[in-house]
């Protein structure tokens, strides 16, 4: 079979594709492929072209008995590293090499594992000290009665640590199911705020921290989803709280036209007074397990992903969260949320 003109079968293709001929050069490429493996390919033996053995084995095949063939491709432009899929198929006494990009799918599976690896080591410390404390209540341990004492306590403060990294991993699985299906229910955003605020009140008097809640007489409607928005609000008033200095603030407006989202809405603030944080950390605070201070975060109980569950349920309402921070000069956390998500 002979193309009269491969080219315009080649520009056609929405992904990288170039044609290998029967004088081992690459006869025909298109712009896509150009972009990928660099100008001037045409006339260029595919050998010195492509240079990857993998590939170059694969096309040989084709050139070969084989019909078709397959090789991965690793490429690096402008400094960001991709993962490719190429397919090489038999036309004729041609060649013809295809370019399936693969990055997306390589990134999800290293977030993946990473994700694995982060929750098998939150669960591996507490469980580790556990099993040092039975350890020890069975042997040396056993008949001290105040050492008995102290072990247990510390123990169930562990095992309240893993449940609530249970909880909050089924709570972000939810969220992250449930996701791409828009809330219709109408709640009321001000009675959510002083129910946080109420259900919290005991937790920052404990620590001798003020919550002012400023909002308008309820009820402020929207339509979402009353559970999820709680705990939104929850979790950025538990985090002002343990990591904020003397006074946390949640700040209710309505808008008739948000300027992030150009919709009326709502904004909610939650404000602290607290250290603050480098602005070099701001970007990451949303991402599973990403903590600025690891040993803090473990001691008053954070799991590392509170943040990640708020970003996801924000964005089910159609909304934005943004974080303003500077160091000792506090946090705000912002979320806006249209009436019709």
């Amino acid at each position: 079979m002979a193309l009269s003109d491969p080219s315009d079968l080649l520009r056609a293709l929405p992904q990288p594709a170039l044609l290998v001929g029967s004088s081992d050069r690459i006869t025909a490429a298109n712009p896509q492929a150009e972009t990928l493996l660099g100008a001037g390919l045409v006339g260029r033996h595919y050998v010195v072209a492509l240079r990857q053995p993998g590939l170059i084995e694969a096309i040989e095949k084709v050139r070969g008995d084989a019909t078709s063939a397959r090789a991965r491709y690793l490429a690096r432009r402008d400094g960001v590293d991709s993962t490719w899929r190429a397919h090489a198929g038999k036309i004729g006494t041609s060649a013809l090499v295809t370019f399936e990009d693969l990055s997306a799918a390589e990134d999800a599976d290293q977030m993946r594992r990473d994700f694995v690896a982060n929750v098998s080591h939150e669960l591996k410390t507490p469980l580790t000290a556990m099993i040092g404390f039975i350890e020890t209540l069975r042997g040396p341990a056993r008949d001290d009665a105040g050492a008995r004492d102290r072990f247990l306590g510390t123990m169930a403060q562990e095992a309240s640590r893993m449940n609530r990294l249970v909880e909050d991993l089924l709570a972000l699985s939810r969220v992250e199911a449930n996701e791409r299906v828009r809330p219709r229910e109408e709640v009321d955003v001000a009675s959510i705020l002083a129910s946080v605020v109420r259900v919290l009140s005991m937790q920052a008097e404990a620590r001798g921290i003020d919550v002012v809640c400023n909002a308008p007489e309820p009820p402020v409607i929207i339509r979402g989803d009353a559970d999820q928005l709680r705990q939104v609000f929850a979790n950025l008033l538990e985090n002002a709280i343990k990591y904020g200095g003397k006074t946390v603030s949640l700040t209710l407006t309505e808008h008739a036209m948000l300027d992030d989202l150009r919709r009326p809405g709502v904004v909610v603030e939650v404000r602290d007074d607290g250290v603050g944080i480098d602005p070099m950390h701001v970007p990451r605070l949303t991402e599973r397990f990403y903590r600025v201070d690891s040993h803090r975060s473990r001691e008053v109980g954070g799991t590392g992903l509170g943040l990640a569950i708020v970003k996801h349920i924000v964005s089910r309402h159609r909304g934005r969260l943004r974080t303003r921070s500077q160091v000792g000069q506090g946090t705000c956390f912002t979320v806006s949320l249209p009436r019709e998500p």
